[in-house]
């Protein structure tokens, strides 16, 4: 079984409708999709925007279905010249851009209990990830170092001090708390964002006319992925 967690339905609506003898459970308000996508076993989730649902969410699906590996996936808006819209970011690693303890003398970013500021994703799956992703959409795919946090980036100036600090090709609000979640129980996770916006002055008209197409990638490059899981 493999997990798959998307914040909005934009972000699953494709993968749940390709998917094949579809089963739906309801746990805290969050529909769990079980079936097969490209005849592997999987559940697919929209958890909602922002880290407490999808922690919520991962946490759950763990102990419920017990995901070999979790994937989660999306869009975010892209960090630096060299990302585009439409471009796909793997992530090597997550790291919580408004997590701040730094008054106590802590890291910019450390997360309390794991002592660590860059969630590191499975090598495995990145290496994977890369090389299917390369296969299908050629350049514009990149991994990198994916920032979350509970807000939506729309201000460049925003934007270029998470890059300074934390060097990031991407910025969301799910990926890096999944990544916790999926840490602490030793689970297998990779986090894949389609590019939606330059989260620039004009981010919030890239990602209306952008998210969905954007979105849409992630269906393509997962119905290859997964077999090879």
């Amino acid at each position: 079984m493999i997990g798959i967690i998307g914040a909005m339905s934009v972000e699953v609506e494709n993968l749940i409708a390709v998917m094949l003898d579809e089963k739906v459970e309801t746990i805290s308000g969050i529909s769990y999709h079980v079936g097969r996508i490209s005849n592997v076993d999987c559940v697919v989730a929209q958890c909602g925007v922002g880290k407490v649902a999808a922690a919520i969410c991962a946490q759950t699906m763990i102990l419920k279905y017990l995901p070999l590996a979790l994937i989660n996936v999306g869009v975010a808006g892209g960090i630096g010249e060299t990302i585009h819209i439409g471009d796909i970011v793997i992530s090597r690693g997550l790291v919580q851009h408004d997590m701040d303890t730094s008054a106590l003398g802590d890291e910019k970013g450390m997360i309390s209990g794991l002592n660590m500021v860059v969630i590191p994703a499975s090598e495995k799956l990145v290496t994977l990830a890369a090389s299917t992703a390369a296969k299908i959409y050629g350049a514009g795919v990149h991994v990198g170092i994916i920032a979350t946090g509970d807000q939506f980036i729309g201000s460049a100036e925003k934007l270029n001090h998470i890059a300074v600090e934390f060097g990031a090709s991407a910025c969301e609000m799910e990926g890096a708390s999944i990544a916790q979640v999926c840490f602490i129980n030793q689970v297998a996770f990779i986090v894949i964002r389609a590019i939606s916006d330059n989260a620039n002055e004009d981010a919030s008209v890239d990602f209306a006319t952008f998210a969905r197409t954007s979105a849409h990638k992630i269906t393509e490059l997962l119905a290859e992925l997964l077999p090879n899981v």
